[in-house]
């Protein structure tokens, strides 16, 4: 039997149950952010701790880190060009940034180099996801080395800056050794606002960087 224009009405009428799931598909997630650890930590203790240490006049005038730069050379993947997706995930998981790909801007025929071909990852990290690597670097991945015996304090670049090179990116928790194909390293540049070495030092030290004396 053919339904009646009312009867159509009132199916096409939402229900109770519908209507609910309706408004609670319009209700909005709102994201707690998580304040970062370091970057409170460097606001509360650190600074006070440099301006007493170095006599500085202002607030400003204290050293902070700037910015966390990673590089990793893969030069496997002239041969096999598939490494750089693979090192290219890695680095991701890593950071949780997505890297960059290097390209080579010179021909180099001993090596089978041609220019533009795919030869290294980069990334730069800022802000909070600098600071939340940091803290991940210091407590959880450098404790993780072989035969750890400290950082050299001779890294340093006359202005500020500190260069960390590591061998294996396996000491990262993020990495899943089953699905790794090969060992790869990759360095970490430090670049902070520091005029000397010396507060560089004083600056990552105070951070938990574990120097050698």
């Amino acid at each position: 039997m053919a339904k009646t224009k009312e009867d159509r009405k009132k199916d096409s009428k939402p229900t109770g149950d519908s209507q609910k799931s309706k408004k609670g598909a319009k209700e909005k997630f709102v994201e707690e952010k998580v304040p970062v650890r370091l970057l409170e930590h460097y606001r509360e203790k650190i600074v006070p701790e440099l301006i007493k240490k170095f006599n500085y006049k202002n607030i400003m005038q204290a050293p902070k880190l700037s910015k966390i730069c990673l590089n990793v050379g893969v030069g496997a993947a002239v041969a096999d060009p598939k490494i750089i997706e693979n090192t290219v995930k890695e680095i991701e998981a890593i950071t949780g940034q997505r890297p960059t790909v290097v390209k080579a801007k010179k021909s180099v025929s001993n090596f089978k180099l041609r220019e533009g071909m795919n030869i290294g990852v980069r990334v730069t990290l800022r802000n909070d996801r600098m600071y939340e690597f940091l803290d991940r670097l210091v407590n959880v991945a450098i404790p993780r080395i072989r035969d750890f015996r400290g950082l050299s304090d001779k890294s340093f670049d006359g202005r500020g800056n500190f260069s960390l090179g590591i061998k294996e990116q396996i000491i990262f928790p993020e990495i899943n050794v089953d699905n790794i194909q090969r060992i790869s390293g990759l360095d970490i540049t430090f670049a902070t606002t520091a005029k000397t070495d010396e507060e560089a030092y004083e600056l990552l030290k105070s951070f938990g960087m574990p120097f050698t004396k």
